[in-house]
């Protein structure tokens, strides 16, 4: 499930993203998407590849990772992020909810660190 208002377009700074074409309320799903678990032993391919910009660490342990379909994979970071993401082990789904209410045009982000609120800084320069 992915709001029919969402879009993907591009940025100044940081490639392509996702936008909204409404107003979304603070606390709404604005995607569930299905991923792609990946035991360790392929993350070593993986981390090979262009592909290591857009997995997440998967599991209670953080030992497998995904790649998320939707259009998760191209919501930029943002330390102001103002979606956060869940994961569900348990169905292999991510969740993306906003924190905060959002505008039309408004460019949609979360924060890479897992927590929406985390300001630990990430190993890539983000201009924020």
């Amino acid at each position: 499930m992915i709001l029919p208002s969402l879009f993907i377009a591009g940025t100044r700074e940081k490639g392509r993203g996702v936008f909204t074409a409404e107003d979304i309320a603070k606390k709404t799903v604005i995607e569930m998407s299905p991923v792609i678990v990946m035991p360790k032993n392929e993350r070593v391919l993986i981390d090979k590849t262009l592909l290591y910009y857009y997995i997440f660490e998967w599991g209670p342990k953080r030992d497998k990772c995904c790649m998320a379909l939707g259009y998760v994979p191209m919501y930029n970071h943002s330390y102001n992020s103002n979606c956060e993401y869940e994961m569900d082990y348990d169905h292999e789904y991510m969740v993306i909810r906003t924190v905060r209410a959002v505008k039309a045009g408004d460019e949609l982000t979360i924060n890479y660190n897992g927590k929406w609120n985390d300001q630990t800084k990430m190993w890539f320069d983000v201009k924020d």
